[in-house]
């Protein structure tokens, strides 16, 4: 993957595929005004400054855990997550880490959720009845209720919920 990103857009991380985009979005620019590589793509090597800028700044189970006593009551009942357990980037493996670290949050506990597609690819979300090819046709729709849930649970008690509420009570 790495030598076709090489072949599209050369060594300065232009191919617009998955590797180049994600430097592009969290590494810091280097000398030449490009986006510093996190690893060599043609030894692998990798790049500690830029892994530990990547850390500090865009690893967001490392930043909840650094930063829980502050971020923690901002995303009490906020953190839903959804990974297949085959994710082709191997993402799953950092979503195990997550939620490890966020089943043993305390004060307040993140009282969200963390689900897995069995056997399921890179951007399962969540609904294990469906394959990904239709369910990704319809985020903006499976996760109404959860956000009607939660702003049910959030909302002032004087504020009339009927304006917004997908069901009437």
């Amino acid at each position: 993957m790495n030598h076709r990103e090489l072949a599209i857009g050369g060594n300065k991380t232009r191919s617009g595929e998955q590797f180049d985009i994600w430097q592009a979005v969290y590494s810091p620019v280097g000398a030449d005004g490009y986006p510093k590589p996190i690893w060599d793509k043609y030894t692998g090597e990798i790049d500690p400054e830029v892994a530990a800028y990547w850390k500090e700044n865009y690893d967001l189970r490392y930043i909840m855990e650094r930063d829980w006593e502050t971020l923690g009551p901002k995303l009490e009942g906020k953190v839903h997550i959804y990974c297949g357990d085959m994710d082709n980037y191997y993402l799953n493996n950092a979503v195990y880490l997550t939620e490890e670290f966020l089943e043993q949050t305390q004060n307040p506990n993140y009282n969200g959720e963390v689900a897995y597609g069995d056997r399921a690819e890179h951007c399962w979300n969540g609904d294990p009845t469906l394959p990904n090819y239709i369910t990704r046709l319809r985020y903006n729709t499976m996760y109404l209720d959860k956000i009607e849930d939660r702003l049910n649970e959030t909302a002032p008690n004087n504020f009339n919920q009927q304006n917004w509420t997908l069901t009437k009570n």
